[in-house]
């Protein structure tokens, strides 16, 4: 069941990479963003309910209402226009999290691609605290992609594979996966240089002549 959550998790992550990039209407996102976080609240709930009181498989749901909480947070704010910066100070909350299921999944669990995975999850959210939280709109564009690619990287792919049974070589999946995801987002950094400059520039010429930002 939690395999079907993550699926959607990536999709969600797709929309919105794509709303940051400016590719996809704030309240169409919205609605998506509250169907995924309805699914990853309910998940985690039945899968605490039936683990027979099991403390790793708790353990193991808990993490996800992060997620689920931070979709339907996302969804009302986009559908009610309110301000984001309580979002981005709860994303703050979910990167430190983020950290401590990293180490779970390392040393209890020892599930190492999870363990990579709970690390990427924790860089996302980072973004989101600085994005939306800081205020640091130059750096919209390179997290737009951040969350697109992590859309697929964390979210559609590996629940694919869990899916169908191909999740295999743990150790090899968290190389390959620590590789990726320390070449590409190095990468989109210089590559995402152009947007970060127009977006200073805007701010700096909206504070001259005292519009707001």
């Amino acid at each position: 069941m939690a395999n079907v959550g993550l699926l959607f998790v990536g999709a969600v992550l797709f929309m919105n990479g794509l709303l940051l990039l400016g590719k996809v209407d704030p309240k169409s996102a919205a609605v998506f963003n509250l169907f995924v976080g309805a699914l990853q609240v309910l998940t985690p709930t039945y899968l605490i309910f039936t683990a027979g009181g099991d403390q790793d498989k708790i353990l193991a749901a808990s993490g996800l209402y992060l997620f689920g909480f931070t979709y339907l947070y996302v969804g009302i704010v986009l559908l009610a226009g309110i301000d984001n910066v309580g979002v981005g100070w709860y994303s703050l909350f979910v990167a430190i999290a983020a950290l401590g299921y990293s180490f779970v999944n390392f040393h209890l669990f020892k599930d190492n691609a999870f363990g990579v995975i709970w690390l990427y999850w924790a860089f996302l959210w980072a973004l989101f605290f600085v994005v939306l939280g800081l205020k640091k709109a130059e750096h919209t564009i390179y997290t737009g992609w951040v969350t697109a690619i992590e859309g697929w990287v964390t979210g559609v792919i590996p629940a694919a594979l869990l899916l169908s049974g191909y999740w295999k070589h743990d150790t090899e999946i968290a190389i390959a996966l620590g590789v990726f995801g320390v070449v590409v987002f190095a990468a989109l950094w210089p590559l995402t240089r152009g947007a970060r400059e127009r977006a200073r520039a805007e701010a700096v010429a909206a504070a001259a002549s005292g519009s707001p930002r």
